[in-house]
C-alpha cells in the first residue's frame, strides 16, 4: 500500500487542517487553543465565540473535512492508488499528535501531507509545519519509536484544479445576480502587514499569490461571459490589536466604496478559503452580505471549491507529482511552487521554532 515513483514513495497521506468546535462546550477551549500564548482575555474569546454560538456551537469545517476525505479516498481508489488517509488538526480533535501516533502504530514510515491552506504565509504554511514538528516531537518523546517522515504537498493556489472550480462558482453567482457587469471582490483572511511582507520565498508572497489568482479567475470569467470583469482584492476576519497594521481594505468598508462608485452589484469571491468554514458563513454570508443589503448593493457570494471533483483530483495529482509520477502544473507566473520551503520562508514573527518540510 504505497504510492511509489522515481522520486520516492509514501505509504499514507496525512490530511492537515485547522480544526473547529463541534458543540457549545467546545467553543471557548477551541479558541484558547487557537490563541495560545497571545494573552487574549477570556472575555474576548467569549465575544468571538458568539459567532460559533449562532451556528449551535459547531464549526462547519470538521464535517467539510470529513466529506473531502471521503471524496479523496474515492479518488485514490479510482486512480488505483491504495493509500490510507489520516486526519490531524492544529487546534481541535482529531489532533495532529493523535493522528501521527496512530500512523506509527499502523507501521506508516513516510507520509505526504496535504494542508487545507493554498497560499504562502506564516499562519498558512510555516505554523502548520511548526505544529507538525511539535507533534512529531511529542510522539517520539514516549520512547515507543520514531514517528513517520512527513513531507508537505506544495502550495496549489494556481493549480488548474483549484482555479477552475472558482471560475465556475463566479460564473454561477453572476448568472444568479443578473446585473450588468458586477464587480468581482476577491477576499481572503487579513494578516499583519509585517508578516505579509515576509511571506513566500521572496517576500510579499501572500498578497501577490492572491492577486495572481484574482487575475486568472477574472480573465477566464471575462471570456466565459463576454464582459470586462473588473476586480479588487480585499481582506476580512481581522483578529489582531488595533495598533498593529493589518492588510486592508476590510470587505465591508470596501463595499461602501463600491456602492458609492455606482457599481451595479458585486460578486464576493472567497479565494482565500478552500471550504465554507466559519470565516465564510459568518464573516461573508452573515456580516458582509447583510451590510450589502443595508446599503442597497446587490451582492452574491461565489462558492468555495469544497469537494469539487476537480479539486479532489488535484490533490491526487499533487501527491503523484511529489513522487515524480506526473508533471507539475501551475497557471500563474509563479510556476509550480517549491516542494520544500526555504529556511527563512514565512518566518515566525515571535521567534524561530522547529519546523518540518523545509531546507536544512
Amino acid at each position: 500500500m504505497t504510492l511509489t515513483g522515481p522520486l520516492g514513495s509514501y505509504d499514507a497521506l496525512l490530511f492537515v487542517s485547522f480544526g473547529g468546535p463541534e458543540g457549545p462546550d467546545d467553543v471557548v477551549p477551541f479558541l484558547e487553543n487557537v490563541t495560545k500564548g497571545r494573552g487574549i482575555p477570556r472575555e474576548r474569546l467569549v465575544e468571538v465565540g458568539a459567532h460559533y454560538t449562532a451556528f449551535g456551537g459547531v464549526s462547519p469545517i470538521n464535517q467539510q473535512n470529513r466529506d473531502f476525505i471521503a471524496a479523496l479516498r474515492g479518488a485514490f481508489e479510482e486512480a488505483a492508488i491504495e493509500l490510507p488517509i489520516y486526519w490531524g488538526n492544529r487546534n481541535w480533535d482529531p489532533y495532529l499528535v493523535d493522528a501521527i501516533r496512530q500512523m506509527r502504530a499502523d507501521g506508516i514510515e513516510r507520509a505526504v501531507c496535504f494542508v487545507t491552506s493554498a497560499y504562502s504565509s506564516y499562519s498558512g504554511c510555516r505554523q502548520y509545519r511548526e505544529n507538525l514538528a511539535e507533534a512529531v516531537a511529542v510522539v517520539e518523546s514516549d520512547g515507543q519509536g520514531s514517528a513517520p517522515v512527513l513531507d508537505k504537498i506544495r502550495h496549489y493556489f494556481d493549480h488548474p484544479g483549484f482555479i477552475e472550480p472558482i471560475v465556475e462558482g463566479v460564473v454561477a453567482a453572476i448568472d444568479e445576480l443578473s446585473v450588468d457587469s458586477p464587480r468581482l471582490v476577491f477576499t481572503t483572511h487579513s494578516i499583519p502587514t509585517s508578516t505579509a511582507a515576509t511571506a513566500g520565498p521572496r517576500g510579499d508572497g501572500y498578497v501577490n499569490q492572491h492577486r495572481a489568482v484574482a487575475d486568472l479567475v477574472a480573465e477566464r470569467v471575462s471570456g466565459l461571459r463576454s464582459i470586462e470583469a473588473t476586480w479588487d482584492l480585499v481582506y476580512q476576519s481581522r483578529s489582531g490589536p488595533p495598533e498593529i497594521p493589518w492588510l486592508e481594505p476590510d470587505i465591508s468598508d470596501h463595499l461602501d466604496v463600491v456602492r458609492a462608485d455606482g457599481s451595479a452589484g458585486v460578486i464576493i469571491v472567497p479565494i482565500g478559503f478552500v471550504s465554507d468554514h466559519m470565516e465564510v458563513v459568518w464573516d461573508l454570508d452573515t456580516v458582509a452580505l447583510d451590510h450589502a443589503r443595508e446599503i442597497g448593493l446587490p451582492a452574491r457570494r461565489a462558492a468555495t471549491v469544497g469537494t469539487d471533483p476537480r479539486f479532489v483530483a488535484a490533490v491526487v495529482e499533487l501527491a503523484r507529482e511529489r513522487v515524480g509520477l506526473t508533471q507539475s502544473r501551475a497557471l500563474s507566473e509563479f510556476g509550480p511552487m517549491p516542494d520544500v520551503c526555504g529556511r527563512m520562508c514565512c518566518p515566525n514573527p515571535r521567534g524561530d521554532k522547529p519546523a518540518l518540510c523545509q531546507l536544512a
